[in-house]
């Protein structure tokens, strides 16, 4: 899970300061010192986390901490405000024109899921009332026009290509046209990238900059490689101009040292994140929402946002009256089942719970397959078993355990 690495380090160094009713210099100095070598092992930059140490320890030697009635929160309080502000303060939203088209350039090295993110963004783009063109730019990377159009399909925003034959360029022009005339608002350029920079890359990427004057240029990095994409961005940076980061894979990064970095490093925001594989795991980021969840304060808020998103409000009244009358049945427990899924994986729906840390769950296994086989068990009952649990006797009981056993023999086979 992200940051877990850190999140667990971190928490157990302010459990000790919690402990105490006061706090000395020398404790707050010793405290930071494990707060250092903790963001060091979760590969942040090694100047952001000096940079960053020494304004927590300006903040947290003085009076603001010392007569506080509570020294250890008050030092918690600092340290997540500077999380939050190595982060980007506040959430930094994509500018669209004010009128006409907002050309939106995405560009990364490959392997970085640039194509795949270009759907995603264009799909929560599309669920605010826009109306977005996907633009296949990417003529040498084999299969990359057939991806984008398989991605644009499953979002259900159309691509514009010409094929692999035609200059990128001349192709991010052509796409801006046809949106023009079928009155798209929004073009996302997906661009060509490389296994690593190099100078024909810059140069094709400034050649469709100077033609599309894109609104935003937006950076695909992936997360786990950790410092390589903050220098990925800083180099990006310095030769196109980016608006903003989208990292993606942050959710397989348990250390989080991109995240915590790039912002200082290059001065451009993380707008987005990927937080799995399914085209609604694109999030808007929080730099607030985050320093929470590195802290082990939970993040309601967006836990909120995921329900409101995914369940259905009128089905959970139902639910809900049905769970008050104990007429609640299999049928109806499926259903709320099938709901909470959609929120995205079990660990990452607990890591939003304040106090709650999946790397110190210990045995708890959360392994969203589990899921699936509950799933597969109540869809072997009949009808009348899923709507009338009473009538469940041994016989029947051991109809459903057989086909489940030769459920997880095939499955086990395949």
């Amino acid at each position: 899970m992200a940051f877990d690495q850190l999140s667990t380090k971190l928490q157990d160094v302010f459990k000790q300061l919690k402990s105490k009713g006061k706090l000395t210099d020398k404790e707050v100095k010793i405290a930071l010192k494990e707060v250092k070598l903790a963001l060091l092992e979760a590969d942040v930059n090694f100047k952001v986390v000096k940079e960053f140490i020494k304004i927590v320890q300006e903040r947290a030697v003085g009076v603001e901490v010392l007569e506080s009635l509570t020294p250890g929160q008050q030092v918690i309080k600092i340290v997540n405000e500077e999380l939050t502000n190595l982060m980007g303060s506040t959430q930094s939203k994509i500018l669209f024109a004010s009128k006409g088209i907002t050309p939106i350039m995405m560009v990364g090295l490959q392997g970085a899921g640039k194509t795949t993110t270009s759907a995603k963004l264009a799909s929560l783009i599309k669920s605010q009332g826009k109306r977005p063109l996907l633009v296949a730019c990417d003529i040498y990377r084999p299969a990359a026009v057939d991806q984008l159009k398989k991605v644009g399909s499953q979002v259900h925003v159309p691509v514009f290509d010409m094929g692999i034959e035609v200059n990128p360029v001349d192709i991010a022009i052509a796409g801006m046209a046809y949106a023009k005339e079928n009155n798209h608002d929004v073009v996302l350029i997906d661009t060509a990238g490389r296994l690593h920079i190099d100078e024909v890359l810059m140069d094709e990427l400034k050649f469709i900059k100077k033609e599309v004057k894109p609104q935003e240029i937006l950076l695909v990095v992936d997360a786990m490689t950790g410092q390589d994409a903050v220098n990925v961005a800083e180099t990006f940076n310095s030769a196109l101009g980016i608006d903003g980061v989208v990292m993606t894979k942050l959710d397989g990064d348990n250390r989080g040292g991109a995240a915590l970095s790039v912002k200082a490093v290059t001065q451009k925001p993380i707008k987005y994140v990927g937080m799995g594989e399914k085209v609604s795991d694109l999030e808007v980021f929080h730099p607030e929402r985050m320093a929470s969840r590195i802290l082990g304060m939970g993040d309601v808020l967006t836990l909120i946002e995921k329900a409101q998103q995914n369940i259905d409000e009128q089905k959970a009244k139902e639910l809900e009256a049905k769970m008050r009358k104990a007429d609640f049945n299999f049928d109806d427990f499926l259903e709320q089942m099938q709901q909470v899924k959609n929120m995205g994986p079990l660990g990452d729906i607990i890591g939003m719970l304040p106090g709650a840390n999946t790397a110190k769950m210990g045995d708890l296994e959360i392994d969203d397959k589990q899921l699936a086989h509950i799933e597969a068990i109540i869809l072997s009952m009949t009808k009348e078993e899923r709507a009338n649990p009473e009538i469940l006797n041994m016989s029947r009981k051991k109809l459903i355990s057989s086909w489940w056993l030769n459920f997880r023999h095939s499955q086990a086979k395949n």
